[in-house]
């Protein structure tokens, strides 16, 4: 999988390396979580989380998931111009001159946990130009060091079109921003982090987000639409009915054809959404593990979800965000969040967050006594 390969080509590369989490290591995992000096359960989802990675990596216990990457990947929505958010969309470009700064949340957060920043301009409108420090942008993420956040260009065009009129982009634009996820995991992966988190960054793009979940959950988008930053009633009443003429679109456009993952992605998605998705895909095709952050990851795993089922054994929920979306994805997903704090800033904050819990979970699996090695008397049956 690289980058002098078709997109389609990448694409198939990392679907038939898709596969399920080994049946031996999720066993053994279980076994030795039974015999570890507490009461079954006892440790809750943290148990749960050692197992899935033993599971992923196809050992017991499973490597420490450090260091860890953080890929915020940041695009702009044609659907802005229906009024869905009260930020101008130059906040986009704006935020990733922060990002490349180190001045915004998730750089605080990713210092704090020791992970690298590596930002992707995956489709920003806004010309970088003049924002960007001299020497931020890099060719690939093979580079990629905690001390500076990056930056990459894999814009496939800039900014999607207006879902509420015309799908986003392309079937090919797609699979394109597809593969350029899958590659850029890869050389993450490649480059030695054992842990990848998945951010964003869009103006508008939890509307874009929303309709992705409802396509695919059929779900109704009053219970998936939510108010992104911090709209009041009447706006979120607006942008609730801006997602339904979005899926009334698509579902005039698509009325004879079958429900195909990558024409979904490409009627009502985003370009960050691809990217997202195809990181996922890469990640998994990796063994890599990948925490997931709020409503816009959750909706690019449904993507990455829909194409490889198996994808999903390589995500675990960082978090819940307070937008409603998220939590029907996740359900749709299985996927249990790991922190529940009212988070709905995106950047990759609440992933972020979760990291160091990731690693004890695998910690406590592997260094942990167990009754019979600590001596300790395990409870009557």
């Amino acid at each position: 999988m690289t980058d002098q390969a078709t997109p389609e080509a990448t694409l198939e590369a990392a679907l038939a390396a898709i596969r399920p989490a080994d049946p031996a290591a999720l066993d053994a995992a279980r076994e030795r979580q039974g015999r570890l000096t507490k009461p079954a359960g006892a440790l809750g989802v943290l148990e749960e989380v050692s197992i899935r990675l033993a599971g992923l990596a196809g050992t017991c216990p499973s490597p420490d998931p450090a260091p860890a990457a953080v890929a915020v990947f940041a695009a702009d929505h044609g659907v802005h111009a229906q009024g869905v958010s009260p930020w101008p969309q130059e906040v986009t470009a704006q935020m990733v001159a922060n990002f490349l700064a180190g001045g915004a949340a998730v750089n605080v957060l990713a210092r704090q946990a020791g992970a690298a920043v590596v930002v992707v301009d995956a489709g920003v409108a806004t010309s970088l130009e003049g924002l960007v420090p001299e020497g931020a942008v890099v060719a690939d993420a093979t580079a990629i060091v905690p001390e500076q956040p990056r930056l990459i260009e894999r814009a496939v065009r800039r900014g999607s079109d207006d879902i509420s009129v015309r799908p986003a982009m392309t079937r090919e634009q797609a699979i394109q921003g597809l593969a350029h996820g899958i590659v850029i995991a890869g050389e993450l992966a490649g480059a030695g982090y054992r842990c990848l988190v998945a951010g964003d960054m869009g103006i508008a793009n939890t509307t874009a987000s929303a309709a992705l979940i409802a396509a695919f959950t059929g779900a109704d988008p009053a219970d998936v639409t939510g108010r992104g930053t911090g709209i009041d009633d009447e706006a979120h009443r607006h942008k609730v009915g801006v997602v339904r003429v979005v899926l009334a679109r698509r579902d005039a456009e698509n009325a004879a054809a079958p429900q195909d993952p990558i024409d979904i992605l490409a009627s009502v998605g985003g370009l960050e959404h691809a990217q997202i998705a195809g990181f996922i895909l890469g990640a998994a095709a990796h063994r890599v593990p990948i925490v997931l952050d709020g409503v816009i990851a959750g909706a690019s795993a449904l993507v990455a979800f829909a194409l490889a089922p198996a994808a999903v054994d390589a995500c675990l929920a960082g978090h819940r965000s307070a937008e409603p979306g998220h939590a029907v994805a996740l359900q749709q997903l299985g996927l249990t969040p790991l922190v529940d704090l009212e988070l709905r800033l995106g950047e990759g904050s609440g992933a972020v967050l979760a990291l160091p819990l990731v690693r004890s979970a695998v910690a406590v699996l592997r260094e942990m006594a167990t009754f019979d090695g600590a001596g300790v008397t395990e409870k009557s049956s």
